[in-house]
């Protein structure tokens, strides 16, 4: 007889709700980058060291959070990333009480770092906790709600910090208070993992071919070499659009101000929400790695778009990209740890690392933005787009399927797939 098969549902949820926590966080930077240059009287430049120390820590911190949960479990490591993030949301207390920006630079440094071990203990967490053949739906579902807090972060960061008329005190009490609430918040989640009892699942008793995969090195795996790869390549465009959207909109001789740009850099990132949750209602009919040729085949058009197309249009199409973005952060991710049992947590770790592209990449547009144009800095988010299409349509692939021991993957999701074959 078969064993009854555990109940994942309260798990789900509750790792679910972290998605949501480090998207707030994230919607919150840029904005903080906006607010500093204001309240504190810092350069633009000297405003990007908040990214740099945001995507710095993801880099520094996710092959020590990787070994941290291969040693501890998922659990342990979901806890020391919440006390983490609870205590860099804390110290921007005596920071914004000293004005210091270096102090803000060290506490954005010990958020991003807990932020570090949630995504790495998370975005696997969420592929494990159930069938292995409906991992991507999953963790796309669970990123929806990453999006949702993306979304609300730069609502409550315009709503309070901006458009004050009290001064500088006033200007950073409202950091102080925001990032306190978002402490209490964390800290009330970390005591709920605390004393939920969450499985912490084997890995390796999900591969499907343990002979094949078992003792095969991590490197060795080439879908999870091409998945690094590509999440690099994914983030820079993502990061990339982003920053440059509202220099684009304001450069195109449309009489579009500041803040109607920013208006529209809004809408694409609703577009983006959007797109999680459809995209991942979408995986129910299409396979993943073919609704990933499709968004990328789609991102590369509008891209060219921005580039040589003039008009209102070209700053519509460049909205449209962020929903076509939405579902290729998670689907890189779990397509690239498919079947690779014990590696699975160090893999996550790999794959979190290469998030680094968003703060190396963006560099080189700003570059080729200054010397030739905005407008044709968008070249660099194309070539990015290739990559996420050559790993969706061959990189994926594992070596099981190649050798045809497994049935088409491209049958996986669709109504009539037998995952038990």
């Amino acid at each position: 007889m078969n064993p009854t098969k555990p109940n994942y549902t309260l798990p789900v949820v509750l790792v679910t709700s972290l998605f949501f926590l480090w998207g707030l966080a994230y919607g919150l930077l840029d904005v903080l980058n906006k607010h500093f240059q204001e309240t504190l009287n810092i350069t633009k430049q000297r405003s990007t060291l908040l990214q740099a120390a945001y995507f710095g820590a993801y880099f520094l911190v996710a092959l020590p959070a990787g070994l941290f949960m291969q040693r501890m479990g998922y659990r342990k490591g979901i806890i020391a990333g919440l006390i983490l993030y609870t205590l860099g949301a804390v110290l921007f207390y005596p920071a914004a009480e000293d004005s210091n920006f270096s102090f803000f630079l060290l506490a954005v440094f010990i958020l991003a770092s807990g932020l570090t071990f949630l995504e790495t203990a998370a975005n696997p967490y969420i592929t494990v906790l159930g069938n292995p053949e409906s991992s991507e739906f999953r963790l796309n579902l669970s990123q929806s709600f990453n999006g949702v807090g993306s979304f609300i972060g730069p609502i409550i960061g315009g709503a309070l910090f901006f458009g004050r008329s009290d001064g500088l005190d006033s200007g950073l009490g409202s950091v102080k208070t925001v990032y306190l609430v978002i402490a209490a918040i964390v800290f009330l989640v970390a005591l709920l993992f605390i004393f939920t009892s969450m499985p912490e699942v084997k890995e390796e008793e999900l591969v499907r071919d343990k002979k094949q995969y078992g003792g095969k090195s991590l490197f060795h795996h080439r879908h999870f070499v091409w998945a690094v790869v590509t999440q690099f390549f994914y983030v820079a465009a993502q990061v990339g659009i982003a920053a440059l959207f509202i220099n684009y909109c304001t450069e195109k001789k449309l009489d579009i101000t500041n803040e109607r740009a920013a208006y529209f850099l809004s809408g694409g990132l609703l577009l983006f929400t959007l797109g999680r949750f459809a995209g991942t209602a979408i995986m129910r009919w299409v396979a993943p790695n073919r609704l990933l040729a499709i968004y990328a085949t789609t991102n590369i058009a509008l891209c060219a778009a921005v580039i040589w197309v003039g008009g209102m249009l070209s700053v519509y199409a460049l909205m449209s990209i962020f929903f076509f973005e939405s579902i290729m952060f998670p689907t890189i991710f779990a397509l690239g740890l498919k079947d690779l049992g014990h590696n699975t947590k160090k893999a996550a770790s790999f794959i979190i690392m290469s998030i680094v592209g968003g703060a190396l990449v963006p560099y080189i547009m700003g570059s080729i933005a200054q010397a030739k144009s905005t407008s044709f800095s968008y070249i660099i988010p194309l070539i990015c787009f290739v990559v996420v299409l050559l790993f969706a349509l061959t990189g994926y692939k594992t070596k099981m399927y190649e050798q045809k021991i497994l049935p088409d993957p491209k049958a996986q999701g669709r109504p009539g797939f037998n995952p038990s074959i």
